[in-house]
């Protein structure tokens, strides 16, 4: 069973509060893992380790490219998006709280401008984070096919 098919049936199992705190405790530690995966693979680089970076220019792209979307994904959108959803569960709080002292005659069902914000900037930083995720296991996977092409195989 993949990472998506796990998340999709605890987001269909959990109760939102339980899913959320799931989250992120979750992506923290994916994120830290990715970031020191990507490092253990540029130590163990066949034949001379991080100085075959230095010989062959073309084979640094891949890191490149997974270094810095990787690193926006620690230290910016992963934070960034955790902190936007723990603000969003706080203010439909809030947004519950209010609906609860107000007369049902004049309840508004539409979120809150508050909560509406808070939801257009998660999603576009939510979606950022998956789009760099993307990049940065395209890049690994762009490597090891560069890696798996040099491979002789003789029979």
């Amino acid at each position: 069973m993949n990472h998506a098919t796990q998340l999709h049936i605890c987001y269909i199992s959990l109760p939102r509060s339980a899913f959320t705190t799931l989250q992120k405790r979750l992506f923290p530690i994916y994120f830290r893992s990715q970031s020191l995966l990507l490092l253990l693979t540029i130590v163990t680089i066949p034949s001379q380790g991080p100085l075959t970076l230095i010989a062959h220019k073309a084979a640094w792209i891949p890191f490149a490219i997974a270094g810095v979307t990787a690193a926006l994904n620690l230290l910016l959108y992963g934070p960034r998006t955790r902190q936007l959803m723990i603000e969003r569960i706080h203010q439909e709080t809030r947004d519950g709280l209010q609906k609860q002292n107000a007369d049902d005659d004049g309840i508004d069902e539409t979120p809150s401008p508050e909560m509406q914000r808070l939801r257009r900037s998660f999603s576009r930083n939510h979606a950022m984070s998956i789009h760099l995720n993307l990049l940065t296991i395209g890049a690994m996977v762009w490597w090891g096919w560069k890696l798996a092409s040099n491979l002789k195989l003789e029979l």
